[in-house]
């Protein structure tokens, strides 16, 4: 495996503690400034250099932007024009050796908590949903609308991810729920997931194994991972405890996955690919700035995957 940890793309703290724990490859997210034009290369160079000389290879992009993948995934007017820029993106990855990019199909709802305030070990917050705290947002969109847009795209895009040796890495919905309100959703079992890495037959179309939302998804992981192993791009290293209704993140000890021999299994079906620590609690002395991304909570959380990595 090789150990990462996510970027956002203008510097911070996480930057600094992820390089003092050896940290020395990131997953980064691309500037969302309209000064950032995503299909100009020599602003893609100047934001990997940023990295480089920072002392972090950037190996994975996350997430597909947005302003381009709102419009895929709702299939709106402008779905062509954003899928046209994804496209053209790919050969500028080739470029500077970023070969996976991570995307979703989470149409008008993504990555969804109802509370960031959770008391977990010591005290220190963490997020959760519950189902019965969701208050309906977004337009109504179907599951047959989805598919039939994924589909679209997906068809679309991976003869040039071919070409240009570009993986796509399809991360499921979180949580994995059927329906959000008048939102529903499709990337939410191993059965819907394995038939949409099989819409067409590539060897750069597969997964990012966030494995806790496997497990909330009610999947054994010791069944899926196997069932995945040869289409895993990319793992989001994060522990959880309850159900798809109600759940909550841990500490990375302290859920119901076993982290360490989850790694073993990892390794046992060859699976080598980046991964990062994901959903880290808040730790006292830290601001709730970002919910599950603070800064303080990944040292815990990388130090912890590292050492699972190095004794394992």
């Amino acid at each position: 495996m090789l150990l990462t940890d996510y970027f956002r793309s203008q510097r911070d703290l996480t930057w600094d503690y992820a390089r003092q724990c050896g940290v020395e490859h990131g997953v980064i997210r691309l500037p969302e400034t309209k000064d950032f034009n995503i299909n100009d290369e020599g602003h893609w160079k100047q934001v990997y250099k940023n990295f480089i000389d920072f002392g972090i290879t950037p190996v994975v992009i996350e997430p597909m932007p947005n302003e381009l993948h709102d419009h895929i995934k709702i299939g709106d007017e402008k779905r062509d024009e954003a899928i046209e820029k994804v496209i053209k993106m790919f050969p500028i990855m080739e470029s500077l050796n970023i070969r996976t990019i991570c995307f979703n199909f989470m149409a008008h709802i993504g990555w969804l908590r109802t509370r960031s305030d959770i008391k977990e070990r010591g005290d220190a917050y963490v997020t959760g949903f519950d189902i019965k705290d969701f208050k309906p947002v977004g337009e109504r969109i179907t599951s047959e609308q989805l598919w039939n847009n994924y589909e679209y795209f997906i068809k679309a895009v991976i003869p040039f991810a071919e070409k240009h040796g570009i993986k796509l890495a399809l991360h499921p919905d979180d949580p994995p729920l059927e329906r959000l309100g008048d939102v529903e959703r499709i990337m939410i079992s191993y059965e819907n997931i394995k038939k949409a890495i099989s819409i067409v037959d590539s060897d750069n179309l597969g997964v990012t194994m966030c494995q806790a939302t496997y497990l909330m998804m009610g999947e054994d992981l010791y069944d899926v991972i196997p069932k995945l192993a040869d289409k895993i791009f990319f793992v989001h290293f994060r522990n959880a405890v309850g159900n798809k209704l109600k759940f909550n993140e841990t500490f990375h000890d302290n859920g119901l996955i076993n982290m360490s021999d989850i790694m073993k299994l990892y390794k046992k079906c060859n699976v080598d690919v980046p991964i990062r620590v994901d959903h880290v609690p808040l730790m006292a002395g830290e601001n709730q700035d970002l919910p599950g991304y603070t800064a303080l909570g990944r040292l815990f959380a990388i130090g912890y995957l590292k050492g699972i990595l190095e004794s394992t």
